[in-house]
């Protein structure tokens, strides 16, 4: 009798115990739905993937995949990382295994990536942040992983001043959102909206008082848990939780 109350127990736990190092969810909003990935990043390894050691860009997840099993390693999460140019170079900053593979750009241009304030999600040994880009020189902790982009969807509670309710520039989109040090929700949109849309999801439902824009159009996740991983275009920059 004890033994077969054990089994059940067990099984039990296997029920309730979690399948990945990521929690995956769905929200509405708007009659829109959302897709979240919260990572902890005090328990989980987060990285970002740019080229492989051949010095070859991974373009797609299907290829970084590849390239990380015959090293003991298995994707559970990833997502396309920030803009870059038409060599998959970024734009931003990128620092990746705490090697600065790019550097900061503080200059001013067209497009989303400059429409100041424009931010970058930071993780260094006291837990994640999403800050603007020119508080990243005041940080003095070992930063480990660092993705420039923008423009900053929030900002202490704040959203982005251009935003507009009724803005009718809608595309599939992704970025990052911090609640807290130690917790990254990662978003991409399963319909197109407007950053004003975007902006109010993270600070208004996630709570998140800072957030950033990662991309939009080209914005793609891979899932496994999920049953999903998108190959829509050559990726640059890409952010991913690992396992043995």
């Amino acid at each position: 009798m004890i033994s077969r109350l054990l089994v059940v127990w067990l099984a039990s736990l296997a029920l309730i115990a979690p399948v990945c190092g990521v929690e995956f969810s769905s929200v509405e909003m708007g009659g829109k739905r959302f897709t979240i990935c919260r990572v902890n990043v005090r328990q989980e390894h987060l990285q970002l993937f740019l080229r492989d050691d051949k010095g070859q860009p991974f373009k797609r997840f299907g290829r970084l995949t590849r390239w990380l099993e015959p090293r003991g390693q298995k994707v559970v999460f990833a997502m396309n990382a920030g803009m870059y140019h038409a060599d998959l170079m970024p734009v931003g900053l990128l620092v990746a295994g705490g090697q600065q593979l790019a550097p900061l750009n503080p200059t001013n241009g067209d497009g989303n990536f400059y429409l100041k304030p424009n931010g970058v999600f930071v993780l260094t040994e006291t837990g994640a942040r999403v800050i603007e880009s020119s508080e990243y020189l005041k940080v003095r902790e070992r930063v480990s992983l660092a993705t420039q982009s923008g423009p900053l969807l929030v900002r202490h509670g704040q959203l982005h001043p251009a935003f507009g309710a009724a803005a009718n520039s809608r595309f599939i989109r992704n970025g990052v959102g911090v609640p807290s040090p130690g917790v990254a929700m990662f978003v991409i949109t399963d319909a197109p909206v407007n950053f004003y849309e975007f902006a109010i999801l993270f600070r208004d439902k996630l709570d998140c008082p800072d957030a950033l824009y990662l991309d939009g159009s080209i914005s793609s996740l891979h899932a496994p848990q999920l049953k999903r991983s998108d190959s829509l275009v050559d990726l640059g920059p890409m952010i991913a939780v690992t396992e043995p």
